[in-house]
């Protein structure tokens, strides 16, 4: 009995029990079913023709083993878009009651810190919130520097010194940052997170 790790392709996915079938290297016509994945493997990337390796923990028992890995095949079988996995912490205020006037951006950097959010994160899991004297205002919310037209916004104001809450996903820029603009009056900004995207 002895362990050993072998390559193979993947055939099926069942996202159901969270196991693969895959045919091995050195067989040429059958393949081995119901092999449990890692979890840490996201099951985005159990595409059929992808590679993988299979850890056998005994190798005259080809039941007893785990895919430990997969990654692309040539071309094939390389997610689209890649896998991404939602983490979630505890929640972190990241912008307190800041003022920014109307029509003015201003860029805040979201990673590192007491913030539980990685350097390196894709996106975070985010509530936003605003006051403003000025009815019909809203903020914009984006990755730094792109056109916020194309992300998020909360709005427009009903009512003068009212609120407005919002949240969702928001796209990082590389360093981390992301972009606020006021628009059609000053506005007092809060915005939280709670969660990241690798």
């Amino acid at each position: 009995m002895g362990q050993v790790i072998k390559r193979g392709i993947i055939q099926t996915f069942n996202a159901a029990a969270y196991t693969v079938s895959v045919l091995l290297f050195e067989a040429t016509s059958a393949f081995l079913t119901g092999i449990p994945v890692v979890t840490s493997v996201d099951g985005t990337s159990c595409l059929p023709g992808a590679l993988c390796a299979v850890l056998f923990f005994d190798e005259q028992n080809p039941q007893d083993a785990v895919v430990i890995a997969t990654y692309a095949n040539g071309n094939q079988a390389v997610p689209v878009p890649p896998p991404g996995r939602v983490t979630f912490v505890s929640s972190f205020l990241q912008v307190n009651g800041d003022t920014i006037n109307a029509g003015v951006t201003n860029a805040y950097t979201l990673t590192g810190g007491s913030s539980g959010i990685p350097a390196g994160a894709l996106g975070v899991v985010y509530k936003a919130f605003f006051t403003s004297a000025t009815a019909g205002t809203y903020i914009q919310i984006g990755p730094h520097g792109a056109n916020l037209a194309g992300y998020a916004a909360i709005g427009n104001l009903p009512l003068a010194n009212g609120y407005l809450n919002g949240s969702g996903l928001l796209q990082l820029d590389a360093s981390g940052k992301i972009d606020i603009k006021a628009n059609a009056g000053t506005c007092t900004v809060s915005l939280y997170t709670h969660g990241y995207v690798v």
